[in-house]
């Protein structure tokens, strides 16, 4: 049974699979999306979320701890620079894994492409804003200093307004008639 066992070790020791996670890393954000196989672009979602999201913080002991996993001048550079201005206002899920259909010829495995998801302007929506940060609470704020419940009254008082004229409208229709 496998309880409690949440690394996959990809076949590989500590070592190795240290240097294999690190080194696709920097690839990932070097380039911005990667081919690989299915298990290797999971493991390696684990291992580069974190950093992104410590990349967030420029400061030296953020830049220092993220340097110890890359190993890569260049990729730290990029990463606390373009990859972390684009990703500022992301609270997570950096990565998307995009599964292709055929399997690699030689040993079969699950091939996909994983990319940096604020770089594939493909799925972007070109006139779309983007939606100010809102938490689902019954006493959470609006704009205007409004709770919920204030907004709530007054879309049910401006509906009962708007339903009465055209009761009034169409009685005088009938009338006419």
């Amino acid at each position: 049974m496998r309880h409690g066992k949440k690394i996959n070790h990809l076949g590989r020791q500590s070592a190795h699979r240290h240097a294999l996670l690190s080194n696709m890393a920097s690839s990932l954000i070097l380039h911005k999306r990667i081919t690989t196989t299915v298990a290797k672009a999971k493991a390696l979602r684990k291992y580069v979320e974190p950093l992104i999201t410590k990349a967030k913080d420029n400061t030296t002991h953020s830049r220092r701890t993220v340097m110890a996993y890359l190993q890569n001048k260049e990729s730290v550079t990029a990463l606390f620079g373009e990859v972390a201005g684009r990703t500022a206002d992301r609270p997570g899920g950096y990565t998307r894994i995009i599964k292709f259909g055929d399997a690699r010829l030689g040993d079969a495995a699950e091939m996909c492409l994983m990319e940096l998801v604020d770089f594939n302007d493909i799925y972007k929506k070109d006139g779309a804003e983007k939606k100010a940060k809102t938490r689902r609470g019954r006493k959470s704020k609006k704009e205007g200093g409004e709770t919920v419940e204030e907004v709530a009254e007054e879309a049910t008082a401006s509906e009962d307004t708007e339903k009465k004229p055209k009761k009034a409208a169409k009685k005088t229709a009938k009338k006419k008639d």
